[in-house]
């Protein structure tokens, strides 16, 4: 599980992640690559590296008025609202500023918004933003929820991304599966690796893994 090794983005040489094989039960899926991205999502240096790199796709052509982030990334979105604004991407808001927030879910894992923060969902242009997605249905689960509340989603991002595109939305990836060619994710009842007998090394999620 220790066995980890870096991989660098091709385009961005300050952008890496740790790629960890095994055999890894997600709440979608079974996977044999944990992207870890620990230190990614808290280390000053990398979380802003990574939302510089993030933002090339949105400038002067995306409307952001708040930045959804999912799977602990609230520290690359706080990086990637002040790139957006630096570079000058428009916001509708008052102040002319981004709104950055970690959303709520509810025990069926729905995302759901309070009355008071509602606001920063209805009639904005929302980005949200992940560690990775492998099957795609956090994002859409996500997607659904801010069209529910009445917001426009104007771009989705990940560091890695095993789907190109969800519910119609590009999904701006700095890694892909292109970048790891070995990578498969499997439903649960049709894993390969649980057909072959192999033992399933970590329960893993958006947050990180625990060994069994």
């Amino acid at each position: 599980m220790q066995n980890y090794s870096k991989l660098y983005s091709r385009r961005f040489p300050d952008v890496f992640i740790k790629v960890i094989p095994g055999h890894f039960v997600t709440p979608n899926s079974h996977i044999n690559y944990y992207i870890d991205m620990t230190t990614m999502r808290s280390r000053l240096t990398e979380a802003k590296n990574a939302a510089e790199a993030l933002s090339e796709v949105y400038v002067a052509t995306t409307v952001v008025d708040t930045i959804i982030c999912l799977d602990g990334t609230e520290v690359i979105g706080a990086f990637l609202g002040e790139a957006l604004t630096k570079a000058g991407v428009l916001s509708k808001n008052a102040h002319r500023t981004m709104y950055i927030m970690t959303p709520e879910f509810d025990t069926s894992g729905q995302m759901i918004f309070r009355e008071n923060v509602q606001m920063m969902i209805r009639g904005k242009n929302v980005l949200i933003l992940l560690a990775s997605t492998t099957t795609g249905r956090t994002v859409a689960r996500a997607i659904e929820s801010i069209r529910y509340y009445g917001g426009t989603v104007s771009g989705v991002s990940a560091i890695f991304s095993a789907a190109s595109k969800v519910c119609g939305c590009p999904v701006n990836a700095l890694f892909t599966k292109q970048d790891i060619p070995e990578y498969r994710t499997w439903k649960a009842d049709e894993c390969s690796l649980c057909k072959e007998g192999i033992p399933v090394d970590a329960i893993a999620n958006g947050y990180g893994y625990s060994r069994l």
